[in-house]
């Protein structure tokens, strides 16, 4: 399994899975720094489908997402989750139908029947870490 650090080296694209277009949301800060270190931001949240948040069109499921990317010859590489810890495994599910790389619970949020699955079907899964902290950890290390 790779690191957390080579993880975010090799990601491009992250569906962020609860995205809010509220900008004081975990959610919206941490897709807004992604988005700004270059990192291709995908948000899914049926309440907000056919919108757009932070300039991205808003997807209402993680296939919608991954359908538009696949038009193009390209996938996922990280699902990252705002959701709690209960409602994951239907996410897990969709990652693996997606075939996305990793499966990422933020901070706070554990599911290990998820992870189970997940790794199960050669995810790579990621609980309870933020990605925007960790990627702050690698600059501040650069």
């Amino acid at each position: 399994m790779r690191t957390i650090e080579q993880i975010l080296k090799s990601a491009k694209t992250v569906a962020v899975i609860g995205m809010s277009n509220k900008p004081e949301r975990a959610s919206h800060e941490v897709a807004d720094y992604l988005q700004s270190r270059g990192y291709e931001i995908l948000p899914v949240n049926p309440a907000y489908a056919g919108q757009q948040i932070l300039g991205r069109p808003v997807y209402a499921t993680l296939q919608e997402a991954a359908d538009a990317l696949a038009k193009e010859g390209r996938r996922i590489d990280v699902v990252d989750v705002f959701r709690k810890s209960e409602d994951v495994p239907p996410v897990a599910k969709d990652a693996i139908d997606v075939r996305a790389g990793v499966l990422w619970m933020q901070l706070g949020i554990e599911n290990q029947a998820a992870a189970d699955l997940a790794r199960a079907a050669g995810l790579e899964v990621v609980m309870n870490h933020c990605m925007l902290i960790e990627h702050r950890k690698l600059d501040a290390q650069a």
